[in-house]
Formats: structure tokens, C-alpha cells, sequence
């Protein structure tokens, strides 16, 4: 009977069964000859024999279908416009097959197929603005530069981090602790359709499944897997981020931290990273230094119609980005004060045109927080 399935059907019902780990499950198909419909036919006697399988995994795949209601999946999944990933697909993350427990499949809405390398920006719920402004600001220039920000959907950090590379039309993907079909928290609906659109959101649990203490480690070693490297912006020290920090560095990813107060307790994870080895970032430059690809080449930038060799036309500037970037003419180096007085900006009108005169790479923020014009 269990023959008339496919193999990714039969996947899909073996990802879907209660208390079976993916090292578990990535055992059995080895031992198995790779066939998850032979899993699904084995004997209880047969499946034991496996290391790590006692009578209630092997009760649950032999009598998988009072667990499992594949047609019902199905149904949900057409209805969602979702698919199911494997690892023989083209798009399963080429990096995420690497590590030590990778998801025998997950679920998929958004057609992004992660072409490009990945990065992840993680850190608190409970941020303050400034860890927001910097989870936007490197979201948004690391997806110019073609790199594809990975996060978990979450309120602050996370958020902030996907709507910077949605802030410059980069690209973006959500892997989700619970089911795909589960938005949470509800206020972030409306991210979740736009990253959809040009992203992906990702999920190795079935539909209908809540968050719990044990999916949310598991959605953080898949963002880790996925990834070339992992930021954390702001964390205390039991933070969820330090559990994906952790991940990172066992799966031999670059793990960078951002400092923060010293005083400031969602940084108290960062300075912990930090002082156990974690890189320091204070830029994207501190990133693009240390990344090396075995082909030499980093993802093709997003196209900025650039004049010239390489840099951005005047053209490509708006009346108050040439305003403001005319204040730098002469080498000038000014604080974020000094450009207001000149052009007689708000400073919170100031500082996304600043933001974005350093996404179009024509000005460059100092280590002191003043500004200067980028060398042409």
C-alpha cells in the first residue's frame, strides 16, 4: 500500500510523525537504502534495529496513518500555495544539507529558490530602536550588495531585519517555528505576504502545528544551517539568538555580534558573543572582508543604475540625497547635526536620506558616528 506513494509523499508523511527527530529520521533512510517508502513498509522489528528507534517511533511509522492525514496535507498545502522541499531538489539550500541534523524536507511559500548566499540577522524581541535602526540598516545594504537576509518572522529584530532588505527590493526568506500556516505575531500578516512575494517563507513543521520550547531551537539551527554567516543585534544571555549563535559556530559559520550599552540588557548576549570569540561588527565592510567563497565571487549587488564605472549617477539621487550630499564636497567630515544646520533638515527626515546615501554607496559613517563622503 505504502508503495503508491511517492517519494516525496512518503517524506512528507515521515517529517509530519510525532516524537522522530531529523537525525533519527536521517538515520532511518540510510539504513534503509535511501527509499522513504521502504521506512514507511518496514516491521517494527525491522525499524528498531536502527540506532535511536524505539517501539513508539516505530509504532508511529508503522501505523502512520492514524497520525498522519496525508490527503488532508495536500489539500492544505494546494490551498496555500505551498510546496513541500526535499534534499535531492534544486532549491533545498545547498549549505543546510551540510550540517549535522538537516530537514529530511520543509515547507515552502514564495517561489525563492536560494540561489544566492545567505545571511542571517537575528537578535531580541525586546529591542530598542537602536537595534532596530541597525537590523534595517544591515537588512537593507546587505541585500543590495545581492545577499539574502534570513530571519525568523519575530517581533523586533527579526522584523526589523526583513523589512530592510524589503526596504531596497532585495530578497528575503522567514523560517517559522510552527506551522507555515500559523502567523506569528499576527501584527506581522502583512510582512509575511510581502515576503511571499519575492522571498520565501520556510517551515519543517507540518500544517497546523503551534510553537513550543522544542520547535523553536529546531527553527534555529535551520536559520543558522542555511546560512554563510549569522548577526546578532541584540540578545540577553539566554536569549533565543545565543541558541542560534551556537548553532552557527558548531556548523562552522561566521558568527558576528553588534556592541551595544553596556548598561543595556537585550546587549548583554552580544558582549557575551563577543568576548567568547564572535567578530565585532560595527559595518558591512567588517562582513565583506571576512567572507570568502571558494569561486572568489559574492552575489551580484541589486542593479542601482549606476553611471559610469560602477558608482551612482547624480541622476540616481533625490533633490534632498544631492542636498545632503553636497554638504561632504572638499572631504568634509560632519556629525548628523552639522548636515542639519547646513540643509535645515528634521533630523528624522535626515537620517533615512543619510541611510540611503550609504546604501547607494556615496557616503560612509564613522566609527565616532560622523559622516563622510565615500572615495569616487
Amino acid at each position: 500500500m505504502n508503495r503508491d506513494l511517492t517519494d516525496r509523499q512518503a517524506l512528507l508523511v515521515l517529517n509530519a510523525l510525532p516524537n522522530i527527530g531529523p537525525i533519527t529520521l536521517n538515520r532511518l533512510l540510510a539504513e534503509l537504502g535511501g527509499d522513504p517508502r521502504e521506512v514507511l513498509q518496514a516491521s517494527a522489528k525491522r525499524l528498531e534495529g536502527v540506532k535511536g528507534v524505539g517501539p513508539a517511533i516505530s509504532g508511529s511509522i508503522v501505523g502512520w496513518r492514524e497520525h498522519f492525514d496525508l490527503a488532508r496535507e495536500e489539500e492544505r498545502m494546494a490551498k496555500a500555495g505551498a510546496d513541500f522541499v526535499v534534499q535531492a531538489d534544486a532549491h533545498y539550500p545547498r549549505l543546510l544539507k551540510e550540517i549535522h541534523d538537516p530537514p529530511i524536507g520543509f515547507y515552502r511559500k514564495g517561489q525563492y529558490g536560494f540561489e544566492q548566499p545567505c545571511i542571517a540577522i537575528v537578535g531580541s524581541r525586546r529591542t530598542t530602536l537602536y537595534g532596530q535602526s541597525v537590523a534595517k540598516r544591515f537588512g537593507a545594504e546587505l541585500a543590495r550588495l545581492g545577499f539574502c537576509i534570513v530571519s525568523g518572522l519575530a517581533r523586533g529584530i527579526d522584523t526589523a531585519a526583513h523589512e530592510g532588505a524589503l526596504s531596497v527590493e532585495g530578497s528575503t526568506a522567514a523560517v517559522l517555528g510552527c506551522g507555515i500556516d500559523i502567523i506569528y505575531p499576527p501584527e506581522n500578516l502583512e510582512l509575511y505576504r510581502r515576503i511571499v512575494e519575492t522571498g520565501a517563507i520556510l517551515s519543517e513543521f507540518p500544517f497546523g502545528r503551534r510553537a513550543d520550547r522544542q520547535s523553536f531551537p529546531m527553527r534555529n539551527r535551520v536559520v543558522a544551517g542555511i546560512c554563510d554567516a549569522v548577526i546578532v543585534v541584540e540578545s540577553d544571555v539566554n536569549g533565543g539568538s545565543m541558541i542560534t549563535a551556537r548553532f552557527a559556530g558548531e556548523q562552522g559559520r561566521l558568527v558576528y555580534a553588534v556592541p551595544g550599552r553596556i548598561d543595556q540588557a537585550t546587549s548583554a548576549g552580544c558582549h557575551q558573543l563577543i568576548r567568547d570569540g564572535a567578530t565585532l561588527l560595527t559595518s558591512v565592510d567588517d562582513i565583506l572582508g571576512e567572507l570568502s567563497y571558494l569561486d572568489g565571487l559574492r552575489p551580484a549587488p541589486i542593479p542601482l543604475n549606476a553611471g559610469g564605472e560602477g558608482g551612482v549617477s547624480a541622476a540616481d539621487l533625490s533633490a534632498e540625497e544631492a542636498n545632503v550630499l553636497a554638504c561632504f564636497a572638499g572631504g568634509a567630515i560632519l556629525t548628523p547635526d552639522a548636515v542639519a544646520t547646513q540643509t535645515s533638515l528634521a533630523a528624522d527626515r535626515l537620517s533615512p536620506v543619510l541611510m540611503m546615501l550609504e546604501l547607494k554607496r556615496r557616503l560612509v559613517r564613522r566609527l565616532d558616528g560622523t559622516w563622510e563622503a565615500r572615495p569616487r
